[in-house]
């Protein structure tokens, strides 16, 4: 419900707090002392469109905040969630207006758009003033509304559900119909490009196994081309010359030539470099046994490698070809492959879902006409309800009717087949027709009170406000409303701006508007009344602008009958 209201330089307001509570709460005054001002600076907060006159003279900007406690788990919470806005301990709407008439929003003092703003004050408070309506006249509200008041809800969900199968079902059939039409006008591209996959039958992983093997080629390659450059260098390029070991053999024996051979205990002077000679010819022999071994042992396959390569790039081109990585290759093959089996078993397929779709349609539609039936009870029924509402209303001559039409299928939803509108003949003869558009402001405003205790039930919008809705009755009809907003007040709140005191006696907390002068200027104030204050406004109201003992005792009567 609505907790607080306060306003700063809206017109002739210049700074105002309000507090309400729950029930009926009444706001009285005389004609000009501002009531459709506190209207107003509500319906800004709520996210109605701002004007430039709005602020008033003198001030920069003018400022409404709306505070409200909705019950657990409202619709609004959810809203706020889905925004990313903490609910806080409660829902605070302000709206900000300067002078050039443009506007901020906030909810919870998180900027947001307009928009959003109307959308949660539209869940927050419905507005049934004689020439602007909210809620009960909206169309789009009556299916809701009517389900609410008397359809089993079981059957509702039923509905809901089979209208989901139906829809999925719909869709798998459209997205098979799709594929076959896709697969069809590509089949021949397809099938060339499942050939060549298959063909190339790539393996996941494969790409990284065959780029390590061929770096192992490579790399074997070098190593083979090393130790064969050093075997050549030991090999002799003239074979006549013997190569270095028959040199180091040769320098040998022309050093032990130093020694005369007629004096066998001679000592060679050059003995060192001959025993260095021989074993650098030993070393010789094994660096050339080394060698042999290694080029046995890393023998390179020029042809293995060219294989492994040839691999390596026809996986990397069939990749280029259809833009993805190597990698994806055998998931593409997959695909093809289940693209090519639709084409030819598509039809069967197609068959098998048209058939799922049929059953599905025909089980909603079954559930459709048992939530028709429904509907049409519960329509006649309400039929009857507001029929007893509307004589102590002064709309004896009036007729209501709960019309629930079928839909064309087009239209079908998960409400179900049916459109239902709430619809008035204000006299006898007169086709019905829309609410907003048959009733004048008076009837309207008093039919929608007979809707709404009616249908107190059905809606979750915690506050209503309803601006005059005795326009122009007296004596027992305003009894009977003012009983009626009683009675409805027992489960939402309801603000009421009125001038008939025998619906103002009726309210839990009255506010008194009325405007003053205050050194040349206009204001206007809110003061809560109680006791005697009550009873000399409601007097006021009796008597007019001269309040007599009588109007004073009757004041007393009426508070008391309340």
């Amino acid at each position: 419900m609505l907790t607080a209201l306060a306003i700063r330089d809206v017109v002739l307001i210049e700074r105002l707090d309000l507090v309400f509570g729950p029930g009926l709460t009444v706001l009285t005054g005389e004609t000009g002392a501002g009531k459709s001002i506190l209207l107003d600076s509500l319906g800004l907060a709520l996210g109605a469109r701002s004007e430039q006159g709005l602020v008033r003279t003198g001030a920069e900007q003018a400022s409404v905040a709306a505070q409200f406690a909705p019950p657990p788990g409202h619709p609004a919470f959810e809203v706020l969630a889905e925004q990313g806005i903490a609910p806080e301990d409660g829902i605070v709407l302000r709206r900000i207006v300067g002078r050039d008439g443009r506007s901020r929003a906030f909810i919870n003092d998180s900027p947001v758009g307009a928009a959003l703003l109307r959308r949660v004050g539209s869940m927050l408070v419905e507005v049934q003033g004689q020439h602007d309506q909210m809620g009960l006249a909206d169309p789009a509200t009556h299916c809701a509304l009517l389900d609410a008041y008397a359809v089993p809800p079981g059957l509702r969900i039923a509905v809901a559900a089979d209208h989901a199968a139906w829809r999925a079902a719909t869709v798998a059939l459209t997205q098979a119909r799709e594929a076959i039409a896709k697969a069809a006008r590509d089949e021949e591209w397809l099938r060339h490009a499942v050939e060549e996959l298959r063909a190339l039958a790539a393996e996941p992983g494969e790409e990284e196994r065959l780029a390590t093997e061929r770096q192992r080629l490579q790399q074997g390659e070098k190593r083979a081309e090393a130790i064969a450059n050093a075997v050549s260098e030991l090999t002799p390029r003239d074979r006549r010359s013997g190569g270095p070991a028959a040199a180091l053999r040769a320098a040998g024996r022309a050093l032990q030539r130093l020694v005369p051979s007629n004096d066998p205990t001679a000592v060679n002077p050059a003995a060192a470099a001959i025993a260095a000679l021989e074993r650098a010819e030993e070393g010789l022999a094994e660096a050339e046994t080394l060698l042999s071994r290694l080029a046995d042992e890393a023998e390179a396959d020029p042809r293995l490698l060219e294989g492994v390569e040839e691999r390596l790039f026809a996986l990397r081109a069939a990749a280029r070809k259809h833009a993805i990585p190597v990698a994806e290759l055998p998931a593409l093959r997959a695909t093809l492959q289940d693209r090519l089996a639709a084409l030819e078993t598509g039809t069967a397929r197609v068959e098998e879902l048209e058939h799922a779709a049929a059953q599905a349609r025909q089980r909603f539609a079954a559930a459709c006409a048992k939530l028709s039936e429904q509907r049409q009870r519960a329509a006649d029924r309400l039929d009857r309800a507001i029929a007893k509402e509307l004589p102590p209303l002064r709309l004896e001559r009036a007729k209501f009717t709960a019309a629930v039409a079928p839909l064309a299928e087009a239209a079908w939803t998960a409400q179900g087949a049916d459109e239902v509108r709430f619809l008035i003949a204000t006299n006898p003869g007169q086709a019905p027709g829309a609410l907003a558009k048959i009733a004048s402001g008076g009837e309207l405003s008093r039919l929608m009170l007979a809707l709404k205790v009616v249908l107190a039930g059905g809606s979750t919008v915690p506050t209503l406000v309803f601006d005059e809705v005795d326009s122009g009755i007296g004596g027992a009809t305003a009894a009977a409303v003012g009983e009626r907003l009683a009675r409805v007040a027992d489960g939402v709140q309801v603000l009421l701006v009125t001038h008939s005191p025998q619906v103002a006696a009726r309210g839990a907390a009255h506010l008194r508007v009325a405007k003053y002068i205050t050194k040349g200027r206009a204001e206007t104030r809110v003061e809560p009344l109680e006791g005697d204050e009550r009873q000399e406004e409601i007097a006021r109201m009796l008597a007019g602008e001269t309040v007599t003992d009588a109007a004073r005792a009757a004041a007393g009567s009426l508070l008391g009958a309340a």
